[in-house]
């Protein structure tokens, strides 16, 4: 087991930002580590990693303990945090050169890391002179540089234009077939695209830990895509039971989310009728992770 987290809880002061937190994650997995703002998500991370400690509770990280043999597990993750540090006076193969030498790693691992995260155009310039995207990838870069067993990354596609995207995806991909990564990110497409697992934290509890495919096929949520021939309220679409919620997006077209145990689409042809309405079309799709995710978090 890459990381084994039991029963912990991070208190700062009275507020509780972890709650009796556990679930593991297996090597070789790719694990997209979702919540709200506030959730608890970087506190978690912060403990696996070492940065901070737990309250109570226990942490192991390639089954070292992170409280009593923190730095071992320092030489075992690779950690990229949400505000990205970087010395923005440095030089991009400056920086990466110092960051190997900070592990004892291999020179030789500066110039791989540079082609695999696609720094090298950028190289020979200052940290401070890069757009927000290439500096992620600096970060990306010296996570990756000790050749880590773990990888924490903390949003680490932000600031990322599409093609940066695709590409950064692809990585973590590739990244994820021989070593354990744990990603946080608000960006559901990157996890339908690249996790193996979903852990949803809300309100610093563990809400969901599940399979991505099986959590968008078991989730109890469908979605029905309906267009009415004009505008209807969305408010009364709300009173029908067996909806969860509904979405307004343009004209007479609306995304409903309800319960999969009970078939709304009569009662909303019902709605119709009753309301002087013609529906024009009505689809009941799967439900998408993001829709799962707002029905978890209440989001």
């Amino acid at each position: 087991m890459s990381i084994h987290v039991s029963n912990v809880t991070k208190l700062y002061g009275e507020q509780k930002a972890l709650n009796n937190v556990s679930f593991d994650v297996k090597s070789g997995e790719v694990i997209g580590f979702l919540g709200p703002n506030g959730a608890g998500k970087s506190t978690m991370m912060k403990i696996i990693t070492g940065y901070i400690p737990q309250s109570e509770g226990t942490v192991e990280v390639c089954g070292l303990d992170v409280r009593e043999e923190s730095l071992n597990v320092r030489k075992k993750v690779g950690y990229l945090p949400e505000h990205n540090p970087l010395y923005t006076d440095m030089y991009v193969r400056e920086y990466l050169l110092f960051v190997a030498g900070l592990h004892k790693a291999p020179k030789e691992n500066v110039d791989v890391m540079i082609e695999k995260t696609g720094l090298s155009p950028e190289q020979h310039k200052r940290i401070g002179q890069l757009s927000k995207g290439y500096r992620q990838r600096v970060g990306l870069a010296q996570a990756m540089l000790h050749d880590p067993e773990v990888l924490i990354l903390d949003e680490p596609t932000t600031g990322l234009d599409p093609n940066q995207l695709v590409e950064i995806r692809n990585l973590i991909r590739e990244i994820g077939k021989e070593k354990t990564v744990m990603l946080s990110t608000h960006i559901m497409q990157e996890v339908e695209a690249v996790c193996d697992r979903v852990i949803i934290i809300n309100k610093g509890v563990i809400a969901a830990n599940q399979k991505t495919s099986d959590m968008q096929g078991k989730s109890g949520v469908v979605i029905l895509n309906v267009e009415f021939d004009e505008p209807v309220s969305a408010n009364a679409l709300k009173k029908i039971d067996g909806v969860k919620r509904v979405q307004h997006i343009d004209g007479g077209h609306y995304l409903i989310e309800a319960s999969e145990a009970k078939d709304v689409r009569s009662d909303v042809f019902k709605f119709a009728v009753e309301n002087g309405r013609t529906i024009l079309q009505v689809q009941q799709e799967k439900a998408k992770l993001e829709e799962i995710f707002r029905s978890i978090t209440g989001k």
